[in-house]
C-alpha cells in the first residue's frame, strides 16, 4: 500500500506545472503546499487509484488517507477527502474521532476545510446526528479552521433543510468571531439554510445584525429577495 501512495504522488508531480501552482496560490492568504495540478486532474487520479483499493479493508484505506494528509500537500489532501467520502456507506460512529483529528491536525486552509467538511463530515453527521453537539465545541476552538469546520460541516445538510436549530446555535457561538474565515463560514451556512428557511434566517439576521460582522451579514442574505436585503443592510 505504501507503494501505491508513492505512485499517486509521482503521478501528481508528473501532472504539475508552475502556472497552475502560481495561479492557485493567489486564492490563499496563508502559505500552502502545492504541486500545481488542476483540480479535474486530481479528481481523475483519485478515482483511478481508488479502483485499485476499493476492495481493501476500510481501516487500510483510512490509513492511506492519513498518509496523504500527513504530506501537507493540498492535492494529496484532496485525494484523501475523495477516498474518505467514497467510504461513506461504511461510516461508523467511531469514525468521528478520526475525522475530528484530521480537522484539528491537518487542515490549514479553506479549500481542504470545505472539501472535507462539506462531503465527509456533512454525510457523517446526517448519518449520526448524535454528534451534532460536538460542533459547538469546535466553534469554541482556538484553531480557526476547526471553528470554520463547525459551520461548513452543515452546508450540505442545510441544503436539504436539515438541522436549523443546530445551524443557528453554531452561528450564535461564531457570531462575533474576529476571524474572517469563521465569519465567511457561518455566513455561508446561513445563506444555504435561508433557501429552505428564509423567514427563520432573516429573523435571525435582523435580531443579530448589530453584532454580526458585515462580512458574515452579506454572505447570509445573499440569496434573499432585494427587499429583505435592504432591510438587513439598513443601519
Amino acid at each position: 500500500m505504501d507503494n501505491l501512495i508513492l505512485q499517486v504522488k509521482k503521478e501528481l508531480i508528473s501532472n504539475s506545472d508552475a502556472k497552475t501552482k502560481d495561479g492557485a496560490k493567489r486564492f490563499f492568504k496563508e502559505s500552502v503546499k502545492l504541486y500545481g495540478v488542476k483540480t479535474a486532474t486530481v479528481s481523475k487520479i483519485a478515482r483511478e487509484y481508488f479502483k485499485k483499493i476499493k476492495n481493501s479493508e476500510k481501516a487500510e484505506i483510512l490509513g492511506l488517507c492519513e498518509n496523504l494528509w500527513q504530506s501537507g500537500y493540498m492535492e494529496n489532501s484532496f485525494i484523501a477527502c475523495n477516498w474518505s467520502f467514497a467510504l461513506r456507506e461504511k461510516y461508523e460512529p467511531k469514525d468521528f474521532e478520526l475525522f475530528e483529528s484530521w480537522i484539528n491536525g491537518y487542515i490549514s486552509n479553506w479549500a481542504t476545510c470545505d472539501t472535507f467538511c462539506n462531503h465527509t463530515m456533512g454525510t457523517f453527521l446526517e448519518m449520526y446526528p448524535q454528534y451534532l453537539p460536538r460542533l459547538k465545541e469546535w466553534a469554541k476552538s482556538k484553531n480557526r479552521w476547526t471553528r470554520r469546520a463547525a459551520a461548513v460541516s452543515l452546508i450540505v445538510p442545510a441544503k436539504r433543510g436539515k438541522f436549523l436549530k443546530e445551524i443557528l446555535g453554531i452561528s450564535d457561538i461564531l457570531l462575533c468571531d474576529p476571524d474572517d474565515m469563521a465569519q465567511k463560514g457561518y455566513g455561508w451556512l446561513l445563506k444555504v439554510a435561508s433557501q429552505a428557511h428564509q423567514r427563520e434566517v432573516f429573523d435571525y439576521v435582523m435580531a443579530n445584525k448589530s453584532a454580526m460582522p458585515r462580512t458574515a451579514l452579506r454572505y447570509a442574505i445573499e440569496k434573499m429577495p432585494k427587499s429583505l436585503k435592504e432591510k438587513a443592510m439598513d443601519k
